[in-house]
């Protein structure tokens, strides 16, 4: 185990142990490197390593403190994981989304607010005018539908399940515009399905809605299949 090994883990036992707190500044330099019995070059790197996980946070001239350490925060790293598998996974990456969003579903079904469920009954009606139109904005369809699954994974009372949601479906934009694009009537049928998760979520029906939201992500998957390679054309995309 290499010295800036041992930084990270000493601060991390400090944190889970209580003696850093969420937005407690650190000690200084020499002192934090005397406590875990390293080099302040070592402190620094170890220091370096655990601010790109967030957990730590650098402020230029006023040192080092410990994040909020937001969950959502810490698992983001998580979503560099996914790109990595590449398109030769992206069924197993869906398959998870699925997994973890029907499971949101049903949570969110006992927990979500009346002020939640407007908001998300607002989003549908605006999806609702949009496919009235020619052409269909499929930009807004996309930030619709992102902020509709968002809306339900925020009231699951799970702030793990929440991140862990994000990390895998943005990575899953993609996907979710090219089959708007491609597959004719494919965003009515979406905004069905959305709404029907939405009634269930109204009614407070656990079960139905686990079931609503894995029907309609089941669709997603089966597109797969013909989603473009590398030598076709893809639909622009915003960073």
């Amino acid at each position: 185990m290499s010295r800036t090994d041992d930084v990270v883990n000493g601060i991390k036992h400090m944190i889970l142990n209580g003696e850093l707190r969420p937005g407690e500044r650190l000690p200084v330099e020499k002192e934090l490197a005397e406590t875990l019995g390293v080099s302040r070059g070592s402190l620094r790197e170890g220091v370096r390593a655990l601010s790109i996980l967030g957990i730590l946070n650098s402020r230029q001239g006023d040192g080092t403190y410990v994040t909020e350490l937001d969950v959502a925060q810490l698992l983001a790293p998580m979503g560099f994981v996914v790109d990595l598998q590449g398109d030769g996974q992206a069924r197993e990456v869906h398959a998870i989304r699925r997994l973890l969003e029907s499971e949101a579903a049903r949570l969110a079904a006992s927990r979500i607010t009346d002020e939640a469920l407007e908001e998300a009954r607002v989003l549908l009606e605006e999806a609702g005018r949009i496919l009235d139109k020619t052409p269909e904005d499929h930009d807004r369809i996309i930030e619709i539908d992102i902020a509709f699954h968002r809306i339900i994974a925020a009231h699951t009372g799970n702030s793990v399940l929440t991140g862990m949601i994000e990390a895998f479906a943005s990575r899953t934009v993609r996907a979710r515009l090219w089959r708007s694009l491609r597959e004719e009537g494919i965003d009515r049928r979406t905004h069905g399905e959305h709404y029907a998760i939405w009634r269930a979520l109204y009614f407070h029906e656990p079960e139905n809605a686990r079931i609503r939201m894995a029907n309609h992500l089941l669709g997603v998957e089966d597109s797969l299949p013909f989603l473009p390679g590398e030598d076709e054309e893809e639909p622009p995309i915003e960073a």
